[in-house]
């Protein structure tokens, strides 16, 4: 499945299940197929998305000084490279813009 939020004030923004539920539930919604964000609720649900991303930074920060920074925990691509995981400020980002944008123009967010 996935989550697809629209607004009139912007492009549509697709995400995976996972990573749209993961969001919707850092906003205080739930994983219905369907809901809205109003305009009012606009604003908290950018200061916690932002407050979540910088928790989850803030850990990796932690946890990088505690293990030492140079360890081989992380997952590999095809060619033996190592990758970096996908943060939660890079998935939010193209919804909080879009909540921005929305709220600028007056316009809620539904998925």
């Amino acid at each position: 499945m996935l989550y697809k939020f629209k607004s009139r004030s912007t492009a549509d923004v697709i995400m995976l299940e996972a990573n749209g539920r993961q969001l919707l539930k850092i906003i205080g919604k739930g994983d219905e197929p369907h809901g809205i964000i109003t305009v009012a609720q606009i604003p908290a649900a950018i200061e916690a998305l932002q407050a979540a991303a910088a928790a989850e930074e803030a850990a990796a920060r932690e946890q990088g000084q505690a293990s030492g920074e140079g360890t081989d925990d992380a997952a590999q691509d095809g060619d033996g490279q190592p990758r970096e995981a996908v943060s939660l400020r890079q998935r939010a980002v193209p919804l909080i813009d879009m909540l921005r944008r929305s709220a600028a123009e007056d316009h809620d967010v539904i998925w």
